[in-house]
């Protein structure tokens, strides 16, 4: 298998780690940490005229048709600068679901629009009971006269706060009652009771209830067929592309923390001259480029059959996660006290790796599905 960059792979590697580099300073983080909306909409639009919006939406609902592969090379680029803006909740989660999950219809009115900036979109499905198992939903969908009724409640919707609209997980329940298939619904956000808050390393979340919220009959993506298997794929691509982002933030550690130990002098003594601290962080680059490994492998399976594909998810999250956690603490570490503070970048990257450990479940969880799924295949 040939693992090189295309030339188009090269040009967006380049493009996206040049704009991060000359958009993304710590001044920049700083204010929109502050900022109720978490994000610049001046930036979002800006990624819009980059084609990145539209870069995995197929080309005839105004994308570029671009892969997993592809998404991780910029998701890679965005952890460099601590990126903010909605991408995954909108480009990755929902337009994969709509594509995947949606009718011709529902594909041909909200792709381009999140192509071209002007729709974002958010995905609410975690519950407080759920424990990271995708199919455990109670929130429930009651058919109606005039379409659907929805009860229940999320957590954790990633920019939840600045979606125009949110697609919703819950049971279907139609005039025969509970039918065991999940649905997806799209609600306008403004009619949702939201809770928002600020997210460990940037960015922001919320929490949703849904009391008796009434939506028209179209307001279903696709014909009503059980919605699982979308969303797994969707929460798969979703952490491949996570696990890209985490390494370019263990990428800027392991840059920092070598730059740090060449000036901080010990004893007369750069601390890179003492051995131990080679060794520590020669570490650090191991740990940096197995994780880049998983985080590629999973990009490469996620349109494989769902057990391979969710078996490489989960041993991504699982690896780059205990990954993330040794280079950040080694990094904290080498710093010393200058580590913890405020002014020092390496404390935000920090947080952004340990956020990025809990996301849609932790090493311990998915080390547990990538064991079960394993029992599931049988040997040729």
């Amino acid at each position: 298998m040939d693992l090189n960059l295309s030339d188009e792979q090269r040009l967006l590697r380049e493009s996206a780690e040049r704009f991060v580099a000359e958009s993304y300073d710590a001044d920049h983080r700083r204010k929109m940490n502050n900022d109720p909306l978490g994000f610049s909409p001046a930036v979002w639009k800006q990624f819009a005229e980059l084609g990145w919006l539209a870069l995995p939406i197929p080309e005839e609902f105004g994308g570029l048709g671009g892969g997993a592969v592809e998404i991780g090379i910029l998701m890679e680029a965005f952890g460099r600068g601590l990126v903010s803006e909605p991408y995954v909740a909108t480009v990755v989660l929902c337009a994969g679901l709509i594509d995947r999950c949606g009718s011709a219809a529902q594909k041909q009115t909200m792709l381009p629009r999140i192509a071209d900036g002007t729709l974002k979109l958010a995905f609410a499905h975690s519950e407080r009971s759920a424990r990271f198992d995708l199919a455990k939903v109670a929130a429930t969908a009651n058919r109606t006269a005039q379409g659907w009724r929805l009860s229940g409640s999320k957590i954790a919707v990633l920019d939840g706060h600045a979606a125009d609209e949110i697609v919703v997980s819950a049971h279907i329940h139609d005039h025969q009652g509970p039918s065991g298939r999940l649905g997806l619904f799209l609600v306008p956000a403004q009619s949702l009771s939201v809770s928002d808050y600020p997210r460990l390393g940037g960015g922001r979340a919320c929490n949703l209830e849904l009391s008796d919220v009434h939506v028209p009959e179209d307001a279903l993506l696709g014909d009503g067929h059980d919605a699982l298997p979308g969303i797994e794929w969707a929460v798969d691509r979703a952490m491949a592309a996570l696990g890209a982002e985490a390494v370019g933030i263990m990428q800027v550690l392991l840059d920092t923390t070598l730059d740090y130990t060449k000036i901080r002098k010990q004893f007369g003594r750069p601390l890179s001259a003492n051995q131990v601290i080679r060794h520590r962080l020669a570490d650090m680059a191991m740990q940096v480029d197995e994780a880049r490994s998983m985080a590629l492998r999973a990009a490469l399976k996620v349109d494989s059959p769902p057990v391979e594909r969710a078996r490489a998810a989960s041993g991504a999250k699982a690896k780059i996660g205990s990954c993330a956690r040794f280079v950040g603490e080694q990094s904290i570490q080498l710093h010393g006290g200058m580590g913890v503070t405020e002014e020092l970048e390496v404390g935000a990257y920090f947080k952004r790796l340990v956020a990025y450990e809990t996301l849609f479940g932790g090493s311990a969880h998915h080390y547990g599905r990538h064991a079960s799924l394993g029992r599931t295949i049988v040997p040729a």
